[in-house]
């Protein structure tokens, strides 16, 4: 069976899929002003996307990252990987 993620790319992959991965981190990721400086963080807590991106980097495995943040889902590490994503995708560079 074909994945939402995968059908909404094949039909409409500039709309859709930018659609569906805001949905899908759009009630986890959250941006508080006063935690970690407002920076994104994941479910309100003191954890950010920024971390969970360098500890992925870094070589750590999702399983152990789940190991030693018990509080974490893989849909929390998923909506991280889906908000870098997005941000990436809309970031412009201007012409020198």
């Amino acid at each position: 069976m074909e994945s939402s993620a995968r059908r909404a790319q094949n039909l409409d992959p500039a709309g859709l899929q930018e659609q569906y991965l805001q949905t899908e981190y759009s009630q986890i990721i959250t941006i508080e002003p006063g935690k970690r400086s407002g920076k994104p963080c994941v479910r309100a807590m003191r954890i950010s996307v920024q971390d969970i991106l360098e500890y992925l980097a870094g070589g750590m495995s999702e399983e152990e990252i789940l190991q030693d943040f018990s509080e974490l889902t893989r849909e929390d590490i998923k909506a991280c990987l889906a908000f870098a994503a997005d941000r990436e995708r809309r970031l412009f560079v201007a012409p020198a």
